[in-house]
């Protein structure tokens, strides 16, 4: 058996960039002397390529320039799948998940303009239509993180997705485990918070 299963694959462009910008928060994976360095940071897909931003105190910025390869995991919605939701009693408990799989090579933009205007269409992108915030071009708080901030591109060299979705079994539980996946992503998080917080 081949491994990962085809049929848990989805390398449709279209469908990948769906998922980049419906879940835009990515982990970015950099490898220097065998030891990872990871972040997570939101990433803005444009003209096939993903900028992004990081605070240049973080020690994976310095991996994030001169062509470095670069690994990027964006998540979308995952949930637990309990065999009491199929029909028949022939299956097994299974999670499932939307990844996305991203191979790239990374350059430092070091125009603070771009750097600007590209904080700006971030938040613009970013925000929800009920917030409708604009970060100003000539913003004041903005111009004093300026210099603590560093812009990236990343090329993407390979795409890859990764949408394990009970996809093997018959129709019906099939629709019964996407309707498990999209009721646990609507659950109430509140109970969940107050252990944390």
């Amino acid at each position: 058996m081949s491994y990962p299963p085809k049929h848990h694959q989805d390398n449709d462009k279209n469908h990948i960039i769906e998922v980049i910008k419906a879940y835009p928060l990515a982990t970015l994976i950099s490898v220097k002397n065998n030891k990872p360095f990871i972040s997570h940071l939101p990433l803005i897909l444009n003209n096939d390529k993903l900028i992004g931003h990081i605070d240049k105190n973080n020690p994976q910025a310095a991996l994030l320039a001169n062509n470095s390869p670069i690994t990027v995991i964006f998540s979308g919605p995952q949930c637990y799948i309990s065999p009491s939701i199929y029909e028949g009693d022939s299956q097994l408990p299974t999670w499932n998940y939307i990844k996305v799989h991203i191979e790239g090579k990374v350059i430092a933009i070091n125009d603070k303009n771009a750097l600007k205007q590209s904080l700006i269409g971030m938040t613009q992108f970013l925000e929800s239509p009920e917030h409708k915030y604009v970060l100003e071009a000539d913003n004041p708080k903005m111009a004093l993180y300026l210099d603590y901030i560093a812009m990236f591109e990343i090329e993407i060299t390979g795409w890859e997705g990764k949408f394990k979705l009970s996809q093997d079994k018959q129709k019906t539980n099939f629709i019964a485990a996407k309707n498990t996946l999209i009721e646990s992503t609507k659950k109430n998080i509140e109970e969940f918070l107050k252990k944390l917080l």
